[in-house]
């Protein structure tokens, strides 16, 4: 798998492209100064393992998915990006509260799931209105306006994005060939196997 098809891959599955992706060809080194504590990378690891669970193959946490987030955040992100970041953290920690009375990380692995699956829900029902929005509006007024996604979206996108990009889940998850390798122009596929990786 390519990066363009990564990419495309996220984008279908969180409903917006990836946010911080210019600066991997444009990065933007300014930004030194920690955004992420200890303490939220290690929610965010639990958050990612919960979207991408250890199976017969590796999960979030075997890619140090939290670890890669925090770097990304703080050195691709905007301010204003990283502001939503952090609001998708605490909107998962008070979505746990609500809904069983204490944080994630206190929670077994069904109960994270239900937080994952109703931010996940509410997120996509955020952008759908949204988008009906934009419809509506560009039919009156031809303007059309790009919204921002969630936080708890950005944390979706960048868990994809830190797993299949790490050595784990490029080289255990998806079949990987090193490039450069030799051309293949027939190379014959079963339904179900993974995707190819390449570097």
């Amino acid at each position: 798998m390519n990066r363009r098809e990564l990419l495309k891959m996220i984008a279908a599955a969180t409903g917006t492209a990836l946010v911080g992706g210019q600066a991997l060809t444009a990065f933007a080194s300014g930004r030194a100064e920690a955004v992420l504590t200890d303490e939220d990378v290690r929610l965010l690891d639990e958050v990612a393992e919960t979207l991408l669970p250890r199976t017969d193959t590796p999960g979030a946490k075997d890619a140090e998915v939290g670890d890669f987030m925090r770097v990304f955040v703080r050195d691709c992100y905007t301010a204003e990006q990283q502001a939503r970041f952090r609001d998708g953290i605490a909107r998962v920690e008070a979505h746990s509260r609500a809904a069983h009375g204490v944080g994630f990380l206190a929670l077994d692995a069904p109960r994270r799931g239900e937080v994952v699956a109703a931010l996940d829900r509410e997120a996509r029902a955020r952008m759908e209105s949204e988008a009906r929005a934009r419809m509506e509006s560009e039919a009156r007024a031809q303007v059309e306006t790009q919204s921002e996604p969630q936080g708890f979206t950005l944390i979706k996108q960048l868990t994809l994005f830190g797993f299949f990009t790490s050595k784990v889940g490029a080289t255990e998850v998806l079949r990987y060939v090193a490039v450069p390798g030799h051309y293949d122009g027939n190379l014959a596929y079963e339904p179900g196997e993974p995707a190819w990786a390449t570097t």
